[in-house]
């Protein structure tokens, strides 16, 4: 495909800008909780996802951006360890706890669509390959 690249790395920034959005609300606390603000009490947290968010998202692009064979591979690997840390957040952040239920938000929604979007775009990297030599 011709902007595989450019798709990923556009993806890859909506990630960070989608931890600013709310992901849950918590009705008997009156709290919503976002990438950014995590804290609940202070007894419980869910810590600032957009630090990780953050640290994947870089080498992403980085990657996306460099046209080595070496660095497609890599990003390959980073897409799947960043699927899955959005599916953690998802599956951590919407979980029931002592018989409540948060109200999920479009932001936690988004992030794993944005993270699926990025790993098949490391599937399908664009690189220039050298010419075969004719004999």
């Amino acid at each position: 495909m011709k902007y595989t690249q450019t798709l990923g790395i556009i993806a890859a920034v909506l990630m960070v800008v989608v931890c600013f959005l709310p992901w849950i609300y918590i009705p008997s606390l009156q709290l919503t909780i976002t990438g950014v603000h995590g804290k609940v009490n202070g007894q419980f947290t869910f810590g600032k996802q957009i630090l990780a968010q953050g640290f994947f998202s870089i080498l992403l692009i980085a990657f996306f951006a460099f046209p080595k064979v070496w660095a497609k591979r890599t990003n390959i690997f980073l897409g799947f360890i960043n699927m899955a840390w959005a599916i953690k957040n998802f599956t951590l952040f919407s979980l029931c706890r002592a018989g409540e239920c948060p109200e999920v938000k479009p932001g936690l929604y988004i992030t794993v669509v944005l993270a699926v979007i990025v790993l098949l775009m490391t599937l399908v990297p664009r690189l220039k390959l050298p010419a075969e030599k004719k004999a």
